[in-house]
C-alpha cells in the first residue's frame, strides 16, 4: 500500500476520550499513534464543552463505583505531571425525594452503595440543607447527603494537560481532517479521511456524538444512543458568604421533562463569581449532531431560572449567559456506557476499539487507559463487560422516545 501512512494505532475523535487514549499510548514509548479530529482540538462542539463537570464517587451501580475509585489515582497522577490541580474537591451534595430513579442516580440506592463501599457521607434532612447552605422552601420530604469527596472537574485544564501530554510523548494531532470511513480487516483497519488513506494496527473511535457516522456503513446496524441539546445558564450572585458544593435536586418528573436540575457554585480556578445551572432534561432528542443549533431552549431557561426564584435567594434569576452541551447518551438507561471492541459487529472488529456515550467526563484517565489497553493488549483488567457493543438498533429503527427515568 504504497504511500499510505501506517501507524500502530488511529485514535478518531480529539476530545477528551481520544486525547486520554492517545496519552496512554504513546506513553508506551516506540507507538506511532494519531489522533485526527474532524474540527481541530479544545473546541466547543462537542460533549467536552464548557468550563466544568461534576466530580463524585458514589454511583447506584457498584461496578461503575468501583471504576470511579479506581479513577482517582488516575487524575492524581495526571495533575502531578502537568503542575495543575484539576479536581477540587468542594464536595457533592444529593438532595430531594431519596426514592426517585434518575439519570443521575438514586439517592437511597446510592446511600446503601456508599455504605458497602465504605465511602464516608452525611446525610442531611431538607432544613439542615436550607440553614447551611441557604436554599429556601425545599418540600418537607426532602433529604439527602453531602459526599465531601466530590466536586468539580476543570474541563479546559483537563484537554489541555492530555493535548499536551500526547504531544509530549509522540503522539501526532491532526485537526480540522473529518474522517469518512473505518473499515477494518483481520490485518488491520484502513481509515480514509477528506485528505488522505491511513492504515493502523488497531483504531479507537471516540467520537462521540459521530460514532454512527462510520459505524452504521459495516451493515450490522448502529449503537442506540440519543442526542441532547442541554441548556445551560450562567447567573450571578447576589452574595458569595457561603462556601457551597455541586448540587443535584432530584425530584419527581413532570409531564413535560425529568425535572431535576443542578448547579455549579463559582468555580476555585476562575476570575469570577458567577455559577452555572443546568436543566438535566432528556427531552427533544437529535436526529443527528448536525442539528445542534448552540442555542438553548428557552423553556428550559425558564426552567431553571424559577427554580432559581423559588429556592436559590442568593442567586440573581436574569441570565448572564447561555449556552448548550450536546449530551451523548444510550437508549438503555441501564448501560450507561458503550465501551469495547467491534468483534461482533464486523469482521476484523477485534482490531476497532469504541467508546461512545455516557456522563463520562470523570472517567476520562481510566477510560483512556481502557481503551488503550482493549487495542494494544486485547484485554483490559477493569470490568466493562456490560457496556460492550451489544444491543444495536436496525439503521432504519425510529428513535425512541424520550427518557422520563433513566440511571447514570
Amino acid at each position: 500500500m504504497s504511500g499510505i501512512e501506517t501507524y500502530d494505532l488511529i485514535v478518531v475523535g480529539g476530545g477528551p476520550i481520544g486525547l486520554s487514549t492517545a496519552w496512554h499510548a504513546a506513553r508506551r514509548g516506540r507507538m506511532r499513534v494519531l489522533v485526527l479530529d474532524q474540527y481541530g482540538f479544545l473546541h466547543e462542539r462537542s460533549g467536552s464543552s464548557g468550563n466544568e463537570r461534576h466530580w463524585r464517587v458514589q454511583y447506584t451501580q457498584k461496578d461503575i463505583f468501583s471504576l470511579t475509585l479506581q479513577t482517582r489515582s488516575l487524575w492524581r497522577d495526571l495533575e502531578h505531571l502537568t503542575g495543575r490541580k484539576l479536581i477540587h474537591e468542594i464536595g457533592s451534595l444529593w438532595f430531594g425525594d431519596t426514592e426517585v430513579a434518575t439519570n443521575e442516580g438514586h439517592i437511597a440506592g446510592t446511600a446503601l452503595a456508599m455504605d458497602e463501599m465504605s465511602v464516608p457521607y452525611e446525610w442531611l434532612a431538607g432544613k439542615e440543607i436550607e440553614k447551611r447552605y441557604g436554599f429556601t422552601n425545599l418540600p418537607k420530604h426532602f433529604e439527602g447527603f453531602l459526599q465531601r469527596d466530590g466536586g468539580v472537574i476543570d474541563v479546559r485544564g483537563t484537554l489541555t494537560a492530555l493535548f499536551h501530554l500526547s504531544q509530549e510523548h509522540g503522539a501526532l494531532l491532526r485537526g480540522n481532517e473529518a474522517v469518512h470511513e473505518v473499515t477494518p480487516d483481520h490485518d488491520g483497519v484502513t481509515v480514509r479521511t477528506e485528505r488522505t488513506t491511513y492504515r493502523a494496527a488497531k483504531v479507537v473511535l471516540g467520537n462521540g456524538a459521530h460514532v454512527n457516522d462510520l459505524i452504521t456503513p459495516w451493515g450490522s446496524g448502529k449503537l442506540d444512543i440519543h442526542l441532547y441539546e442541554m441548556a445551560l445558564v450562567t447567573l450571578r450572585q447576589r452574595n458569595d458568604s457561603v462556601e457551597r458544593p455541586f448540587w443535584f435536586a432530584f425530584q419527581q418528573p413532570t409531564e413535560e421533562d425529568t425535572n431535576l436540575f443542578y448547579g455549579f457554585p463559582s468555580n476555585p480556578w476562575s476570575v469570577s463569581d458567577e455559577v452555572r445551572l443546568g436543566p438535566d432534561f432528556e427531552v427533544g432528542a437529535l436526529d443527528h449532531a448536525s442539528q445542534a443549533t448552540y442555542r438553548p431552549n428557552p423553556r428550559h431557561v425558564e426552567r431553571v431560572t424559577g427554580w432559581v426564584r423559588d429556592h436559590m435567594p442568593w442567586i440573581d434569576p436574569q441570565p448572564v449567559a447561555t449556552s448548550t452541551c450536546l449530551a451523548v447518551l444510550p437508549g438503555d438507561p441501564a448501560r450507561q456506557f458503550y465501551l469495547g471492541t467491534a468483534e461482533q459487529l464486523v469482521p476484523g472488529g477485534e482490531n476497532i476499539v469504541v467508546c461512545a456515550s455516557g456522563w463520562a467526563f470523570k472517567l476520562i484517565p481510566l477510560f483512556g487507559k481502557i481503551c488503550a489497553e482493549l487495542a494494544l493488549d486485547g484485554a483490559t483488567s477493569c470490568d466493562i463487560d456490560r457496556h460492550g457493543l451489544t444491543g444495536l438498533i436496525s439503521s432504519t429503527s425510529p428513535a425512541a422516545p424520550p427518557r422520563a427515568e433513566s440511571v447514570r
